[in-house]
């Protein structure tokens, strides 16, 4: 099964997607402990399943409390949520670096292009204080691949990061600027600006640093500070290996190889391709922890597959990422 994996997922048609994600959950079925129990659990019968929306998705949850992983291995490296100092943090036992390098690295450069034509500069101060968090070690990587000299971390000095922007603006570089929601927020309200060839992305979380906001302010806030046309987003998360982006509006786009549906609030067992309700994410780069990921997020998936994020299901967990309402 894992023979030549990688390829089989970033090559992907849409039309293979089915196939080869039911592929998947037979082999985490066999070689998943806990997911083969929590599937036997259900009731269900592995041979009976034919489609997408009659393979169980793991609550992420599950993340918190137990170690999920498909095949023994020793990790590589572990991912731990953000979370806040009220909640546990989720782990996400990682087999292989280079399995989620390429997959974050293969998602930008399909919606952005080459990352060596960006300078990339990220804003993720309490992130980068802390060890362990997948959104520093994607940006890392995206800072390191890119080509220009002024790519880098910026922490709590604004001024700095306010004079590296000016500079880009009159040299014309392509920037993107990528950061946690409050110190986006923060920098843009001291330092108004307008920027032109720079694209600003926020990646949420609040964290308790700023009252929680409607995406929509959220957006609004910052296309006025910045002086853009459109506020980029990032969706990802420590239990998940892939990306999906927005461009404006918050209406985000997976890579081939990451399909959303969504759940009933009431019956989670009731599946469904598009429509309004929770979100349940397909990930075939989670090949060695598990694909089929129940979120807590309350969304909408468009007959095209593009979705939005509208909230977070009463009575779950905060997160650090993505913990703005609607």
């Amino acid at each position: 099964m894992t023979a030549g994996y990688p390829d089989r997922i970033f090559k992907i048609r849409p039309e293979d997607f089915p196939q080869l994600a039911l592929t998947v959950f037979n082999f985490q079925y066999q070689n998943n402990e806990l997911y083969r129990s929590f599937t036997d659990a259900l009731g269900i019968d592995p041979k009976k399943i034919k489609t997408l929306a009659e393979i169980p998705f793991l609550p992420i949850g599950f993340y918190k409390t137990h170690t999920i992983q498909t095949t023994s291995f020793t990790p590589e490296i572990i991912f731990e949520s953000s979370g806040t100092t009220q909640t546990t943090k989720s782990l996400h036992y990682v087999k292989e670096s280079l399995l989620y390098r390429r997959s974050f690295l293969e998602g930008f450069e399909r919606f952005y292009g080459a990352v060596k034509d960006w300078c990339i500069i990220g804003l993720l101060p309490d992130y980068l204080e802390r060890s362990g968090s997948s959104l520093v070690y994607m940006v890392e990587g995206l800072i390191k691949m890119s080509k220009d000299e002024k790519s880098g971390f910026y922490l709590h000095d604004q001024q700095r990061l306010f004079e590296t922007l000016q500079q880009l603006e009159k040299q014309q570089q392509k920037t993107l600027l990528i950061g946690l929601s409050f110190a986006l927020l923060d920098f843009s309200e001291k330092y108004q600006m307008k920027l032109k060839h720079t694209c600003v992305m926020e990646t949420g979380g609040m964290k308790g640093k700023r009252k929680e906001i409607v995406r929509q302010e959220l957006q609004h806030l910052l296309k006025k500070g910045f002086g853009v046309r459109s506020i980029h987003s990032e969706y990802g998360m420590t239990e998940l290996l892939s990306q999906a982006y927005s461009h404006a509006n918050g209406i985000f786009e997976s890579p081939p190889w990451m399909r959303v549906l969504v759940r009933d609030e009431d019956d989670p067992l009731d599946v469904r391709e598009d429509g309004a309700g929770i979100l349940n994410i397909i990930d075939l780069a989670n090949i060695y922890s598990c694909s089929f990921i129940a979120t807590d997020d309350a969304g909408k998936v468009n007959p095209d597959g593009k979705f939005e994020v509208l909230g977070r299901v009463d009575n779950s967990d905060l997160r650090g990422c993505n913990l703005l309402v609607t």
